[in-house]
Order: C-alpha cells, then structure tokens, then sequence
C-alpha cells in the first residue's frame, strides 16, 4: 500500500531538508547526463486561463522515479483559490511499484522553483547583494523573499505588481521583518536593484534591454510555456552570460525560446545550469559591468529530487 502523504506532513518534513544543495544536485546530474527527462506534458486552458505541467522522469541509480502534476490557473484567487495546485507521484525504480503519493497542492513545485531562484542568485549575484527586485505578486514572489532573506541574500526588497493593491497586501501578509519598497514600475525596480527576479504569467516583456543597467542578474522564473514571456529579447542578446535550466526546454518555451525566436541570440550562447554550477569562471564575475539573464523554466529533475527527498524524510519520521 503506497503512503499517502498531506500536505500538513510535506510542511512538517521540509524543514529537515537542504532544498537548495538539493536543487544544485538535481542540476549537476541533469546536464552531466545522468537524469532521463521526457519533453513536458502540458494542457493550455483559455477560459479561465491556465495550464497544467506534466514533468516525469529519474535519476540514474536512485531509488525512485517521479510523475508531477503541477497547474495554474490565475483566476483562481478571485475564488480563494491558490493558483497552483497539483501533486507528486514517486514510484520504485527498478520495479514500477507505487511507493508514495503526495499531496502538496502543487506546493512542492513552489519550493523546488524559489530554490533554483535562490541558487542562482548564490552563484551569480556579487557578493553582499543588499537590494533585490521582486516582480509579481503571488506565491512564488512571497515565498522567493522569504527564503532568500532566510539565505542572507537581500535585505531590502523592490517589489512590483500589475496591481498595486496586491503588492501592498504581500508586503503587509510578509510583515515588519522584510523591508519591502513598492514600486510603480518595473523600470523603478531595474534602478533601484543590480538583481531581479520575475515571477509573473506575463505573455509581453515587462522589462526591456533600456531599463537595465551594467551589472545586473535577472532570474526569470515565470515564461515556462510557449506563450509567456517577462523579458525583451534585447535584454539576452547584451547580456553576457544566458543561462539556462534546461537546453532541450529551451528550445519550446521561456525567455531564451522567445529570444532565438526572433534571432536575438542563438543556443550556442546559452550554458546549463549544471554546467555553470560545476565552473568557477561562470560564477561571481569580477567585472561589475556584466549583465547575466538565468532563465528558469523548471525541469523534472528538481520534482524528482524534492520528492525523493521529502519522502525519505517522510519515513525517518515516520519509525
């Protein structure tokens, strides 16, 4: 009989587990070759809008395979709904039997994406990062703050909405421990910042190659479909380091899709994640005109490694 683990368990565990160094992990097998990841699943919904991400796949000589469901559907807060909803499925490796089903309301993915934000900013972001811009306004915006200031990466925090009420909401719901600057523009928080992250469904540019200046690292976390898109394809094409999560993905989807799309840029500018994660010279440049885009558009390999290790978590609580 598989476990079948709450969401309230998932919370009870996460604690106990080095999300981040498992996220560089799950990086460092994906491009030394040693994780097979399928193409996405993906369903697009245009009334009401969303879409829903079929990711699956394993790590060579681990215990388990993995199979998440993870969705969004942005009118869901109208409802009090979270947007994001889903679930993981961890099945034995060498025999397809079904060991676990865990029910995190697509939380999982929510802390697997932040931690691969908050990984990047660690290894590309100069050191000292005192001030850090926040685009969007929902979950994946809160939890970013939230566990970049844990990390010592930020302490004061730019953050931008299309709708201003709601960035004073977040900035009043993260309370008096974060520092939290609203601004009335994207271009605003390109001023004030030398880091960003963007976290929004956008499907046109919210920044653009003229509000960003030398020296700046832009996550970009939100354009995981074909359609969306948070950066100008200027910004990759003068920028001096693209980097992406996944190669193949980025052939179908996120910023570096939409910026070889239009000829800005062409994959051989582009490095993996696991690649740069592995080589010093990528990391920390010490030429503060630089400008670097990491491009995040989420890869199995991370709902493989954050299940597993929820899991095996899971049962050392459980004994």
């Amino acid at each position: 009989m598989p476990s079948i683990i709450t969401r309230e368990e998932i919370n009870s565990v996460l604690p106990q587990i080095p999300v981040i160094s498992a996220m560089k992990e799950a990086f460092i097998q994906y491009s030394n070759g040693n994780a097979v990841v399928p193409p996405v699943g993906e369903l697009i919904f245009e009334n009401p809008p969303g879409d829903v991400h079929i990711k699956y796949g394993y790590i060579k000589n681990q215990d388990y395979y993995v199979i998440k469901i993870a969705s969004g559907f942005y009118e869901n807060t109208k409802l009090g709904i979270p947007s994001g909803q889903g679930l993981m499925l961890l099945f034995k490796q060498k025999t397809g039997e079904l060991e676990a089903i865990l029910l995190d309301d697509g939380h999982l993915t929510n802390i697997r994406t932040v931690s691969a934000g908050t990984l990047a900013i660690k290894y590309f972001a100069y050191e000292n990062v005192k001030r850090i811009g926040i685009m969007g306004t929902g979950t994946i915006a809160k939890l970013q703050i939230q566990q970049l200031q844990e990390n010592n990466l930020g302490s004061t925090f730019w953050l931008w909405g299309r709708n201003k009420a709601k960035a004073h909401q977040l900035k009043s719901a993260l309370g008096a421990a974060y520092d939290i600057r609203i601004a009335e523009s994207c271009q605003e928080v390109a001023q004030n910042t030398h880091v960003m992250v963007t976290t929004t469904p956008a499907d046109s540019p919210l920044l653009h190659a003229e509000d960003i200046r030398k020296g700046s690292l832009i996550v970009a976390i939100g354009s995981d479909t074909e359609h969306k898109q948070e950066l100008d394809a200027g910004i990759l094409q003068m920028a001096n380091l693209v980097v992406a999560d996944s190669m193949p993905q980025s052939k179908s989807r996120g910023e570096i899709y939409q910026a070889v799309k239009t000829g800005a840029i062409t994959l051989e500018n582009v490095i993996e994640f696991g690649k740069a994660l592995q080589d010093s010279k990528w990391q920390h440049s010490t030429d503060n005109h630089n400008i670097i885009v990491v491009d995040l558009t989420g890869v199995a390999v991370q709902d493989i490694m954050i299940a597993s290790s929820v899991f095996t978590a899971f049962q050392k609580m459980e004994k």
